[in-house]
């Protein structure tokens, strides 16, 4: 049986957005998802959210990892400090930037790309028009990670607020 992780970013990623909708296709189709709330979403805190991402891993050792925004940033943390297990498979949703200077999240920044990504395969997906995140930045990280990647046009952040709600590439992609 499949096992997902969904981890959101900053402010959380109720309906309408696509982790939410993502949530629902997957639970309907018999797979087991977890999609928690992360610790104060609106003001969060690197430590509090790292801590508590590395319980749900050990607590639901998924297959799939799907993390959008502020939850890549986590992943990379975790990732460098080497204290995960790997997973199957790893979808990174409009991160942003390595070096993004938001007051709220100052405790996330600035960091380097992981080294390991503690997944078997990974999968980049950004923007063109990111407010986080530029093309530059996405296609440094992209070679810094060394994964593939799928740029999506007008896609904004890649959210509720972009358009992104129902999102059937995603779906695909977990059930391919």
């Amino acid at each position: 049986m499949l096992k997902v992780l969904m981890l959101h970013g900053w402010g959380g990623s109720d309906d309408p957005h696509w982790q939410a909708w993502l949530a629902g296709e997957i639970a309907k189709n018999y797979g087991t998802v977890s999609f928690p709330l992360l610790d104060n979403p609106h003001f969060p805190s690197k430590n509090r959210w790292m801590k508590q991402v590395k319980a749900l891993l050990n607590d639901f050792q998924p297959d799939v990892v799907i993390c959008h925004s502020l939850a890549n940033i986590v992943w990379f943390h975790l990732c460098n400090e080497g204290e995960i297990n790997p997973v199957k498979r790893l979808l990174l949703v409009a991160p942003p930037s390595l070096n993004c200077e938001l007051e709220t999240l100052k405790t996330f920044f600035p960091l380097e790309a992981p080294k390991k990504l503690f997944a078997e395969e990974v999968f980049l997906v950004t923007s063109d028009n990111d407010p986080y995140m530029t093309p530059e930045e996405a296609l440094a990280l992209q070679n810094a990670l060394g994964v593939e990647m799928k740029v999506i046009e007008n896609g904004g952040h890649i959210n509720s607020s972009s358009g992104y709600g129902e999102w059937p590439w995603v779906k695909e992609w977990v059930f391919q």
